[in-house]
């Protein structure tokens, strides 16, 4: 079976992840319904509530297009089953809410108009659905009668249930990029003693893969269906990814998704919220890794970005109007450059142009390891010139004192005014 082509997301290299749905009023994370256990008639006030009156899908997009990002991925429906889209397959979705729109129709549009490309997030897992069975994750997990309420539901009426949505997301909104499909937990040695989990086989995954190919063949897909290889990139969560990620020895591609805060969903009294500097950092790290970066919004529960939010990405977005090319097109850079100190590496192999990202302001100079392969380099904020010179530097080995000579880039005294700078090094052919 064909995959999907990778060549505009390996350059597009940064994109946006919003979580979105009814867990964002009360406003304590994404998988409330599960950390606290809530029954469906408790969660149901909630659904009868929602009204995100203040949602302006051209705002979300402005925004996400202001902070360079290239691509959004939206929960069309989260864990706890409510869907922001109009399918023909539930009552339990947005347009029977009181906003009474298909908020999935308005976001396509949207960031369709702004030139983003479109991606759906789709949960496999549905706490709301009468047939899927409860398991080791499930909020009623603790119920006394569990295993009864169990006898009445139908797991392959669920997943049939899954199928249909799927289908539904790729006939009715035209071309979809990106079908983000989450997650499956089944049994295995580093489960606790007793887990119940779900996988391929409860997901029916193989047809299902078949399924989106066959429905928009160019589209990417992720590796959460519990399949060892029908997958177009990978997705770490949360975590600092050491190296270029490998699959038996090979480069992959991938994505890294991460928060602004801990939660996924609008969390209104989480205060760890990284900073706009930490943010970028943390995008130079992972492209010059050969990676991308998806990064989370969680929109209130009457539509809107928050200040904490709108802050950060136009912080991210000031940073990336003048130095956008050290990331598009971008990934890392060949063997023979070695990295300097305090610095990340990105290279354009279309440009041959080297980016080195400066994480630690040096006082006046930065030695390179690039042999003679420098042409020219400048500041890439503001094209400043960089002078290159070979200089000679005292070094002591086995008591003598030799001479060494080094390439050194000769830096202004002052950082320049942008969270982290770039020396973009034009390569002699």
């Amino acid at each position: 079976m064909e995959k999907g082509d990778t060549k505009w997301f390996v350059h597009d290299r940064f994109g946006m992840f919003i979580h979105w749905g009814i867990y964002a009023m009360p406003a304590r994370h994404e998988w409330v319904k599960h950390h606290e256990e809530i029954p469906d008639e408790k969660y149901d006030i909630y659904f009868k509530h929602f009204n995100p009156d203040l949602f302006n899908a051209s705002e979300w997009a402005r925004m996400a297009k202001q902070a360079g990002m290239k691509y959004a991925v939206i929960t069309t429906k989260h864990h706890d089953g409510f869907c922001l889209f109009d399918s023909k397959y539930t009552d339990y979705k947005a347009t029977n809410t009181p906003a009474k729109r298909d908020l999935i129709r308005e976001f396509v549009d949207a960031f369709r108009s702004e030139g983003l490309k479109i991606g759906f997030y789709y949960s496999l897992i549905d706490w709301h659905h009468p047939h899927f069975t409860i398991d080791s994750i499930h909020p009623l997990r603790n119920h006394p009668d569990k295993e009864k309420l169990n006898k009445s539901r139908d797991m392959k009426k669920y997943t049939e249930y899954l199928h249909n949505q799927v289908r539904e997301l790729l006939t009715n909104y035209g071309k979809i990029d990106i079908i983000w499909c989450d997650f499956s937990y089944p049994a295995g040695p580093k489960r606790p003693a007793g887990w119940i989990g779900k996988g391929r086989q409860d997901w029916d995954s193989e047809n299902l893969v078949k399924m989106i190919r066959s429905l928009q063949p160019h589209i990417l897909l992720n590796n959460r269906l519990d399949l060892p290889d029908q997958w177009d990139f990978l997705t770490p969560e949360q975590i600092d990814v050491p190296e270029p990620l490998t699959v038996e020895g090979q480069p992959v591609v991938w994505e890294a998704c991460h928060t602004f805060s801990g939660s996924w969903g609008y969390h209104r009294d989480q205060e760890s919220w990284k900073s706009v500097d930490v943010l970028i950092r943390m995008l130079i790290d992972i492209v010059s890794k050969g990676g991308n970066l998806l990064l989370n919004v969680g929109p209130t529960g009457r539509g809107e970005f928050d200040n904490r939010t709108i802050e950060r990405l136009t912080g991210i977005g000031e940073w990336m109007k003048r130095h956008s090319r050290a990331i598009y097109g971008c990934t890392k850079a060949p063997d023979e450059f070695k990295t300097p100190k305090d610095c990340r590496l990105t290279y354009n192999p279309e440009t041959k142009r080297l980016y080195i990202h400066i994480f630690s302001w040096p006082f006046r100079f930065l030695q390179v390891d690039f042999g003679d392969r420098i042409e020219y380099a400048q500041l890439l904020n503001d094209g400043s010139e960089i002078p290159v010179k070979k200089v000679e530097y005292p070094y002591v080995r086995s008591g003598k004192e030799e001479e060494i000579v080094m390439t050194t880039l000769f830096l202004p005294v002052k950082k320049p005014d942008v969270c982290v700078p770039v020396i973009e090094v034009f390569l002699k052919e």
